[in-house]
């Protein structure tokens, strides 16, 4: 699932597309003005993604799209979209840093495949409970929550990764050993227990759970204490 900023100033194409966008797992936040597009980046920076149609009142996609990239920085993938096909803007938009254009009429299921190719090359992923600020970063290993870089190690988020795309799942510490470290290396399990612990202080939420006799444990979203 991502966090996906949608700015478009047409209802119908701003429902029809939203939707789309729900029914592929993201997080919509819907605007028509290019002005509330910047307000909602001011109060919320934990987006993995926008979409952004060019000529909006308020604003244009393309100052909305500066934002991002001055705010944000590649933090954040932008697809425009509009119904703008000429050069020069097209030029415009990736001097920019916009990720990919798109024009108008697209097709929804290529915008959702266009969606999941940037979202590919940024490396970009949303985890936790939808519009929890909880951002991980697969491209540089680094986890962010509202923003602010948690400070994981390497081997602190590999552990982190493996347990969170299982939750429920238990892990002994040994397929612990065995994930995170080179199979050359030997080391005590009992330093899988002092990863967990400093783990579990960098982390927003209570996610980890100690399984007596065997491991650990993510738990299921419902179960996430914050």
């Amino acid at each position: 699932m991502a966090k996906i900023l949608f700015l478009e100033d047409e209802k119908m194409i701003r429902e029809v597309l939203s939707e789309y966008m729900v029914v592929a797992g993201h997080e919509v936040i819907p605007c028509g003005r290019g002005d509330e597009a910047i307000k909602l980046l001011q109060e919320e920076t934990a987006f993995d993604l926008a979409v952004l149609d060019i000529r909006v009142p308020g604003a244009s996609g393309l100052e909305v799209l500066k934002q991002i990239k001055t705010q944000i920085g590649d933090n954040a993938g932008v697809i425009m979209l509009t119904a703008y096909d000429d050069v020069n803007t097209q030029l415009e938009a990736f001097n920019f840093m916009a990720d990919d254009y798109i024009t108008k009429p697209a097709s929804p299921i290529i915008l959702i495949k266009r969606i999941e190719a940037v979202l590919r090359r940024t490396g970009k992923r949303s985890y936790g409970e939808s519009g929890s600020g909880f951002i991980v970063d697969e491209g540089e290993y680094r986890a962010y929550y509202r923003g602010e870089n948690l400070g994981l190690t390497v081997s602190e988020f590999v552990l982190m990764k493996t347990l969170k795309d299982h939750p429920g799942r238990v892990f002994g510490r040994d397929q612990l050993i065995n994930i995170i470290f080179d199979e050359e290396y030997v080391a005590n399990d009992r330093i899988i227990d002092a990863h967990v612990k400093n783990l579990r202080k960098k982390l927003p939420f209570d996610c980890i759970e100690t399984v007596i006799g065997l491991g650990y444990r993510w738990r299921k979203e419902d179960e996430i204490r914050k």
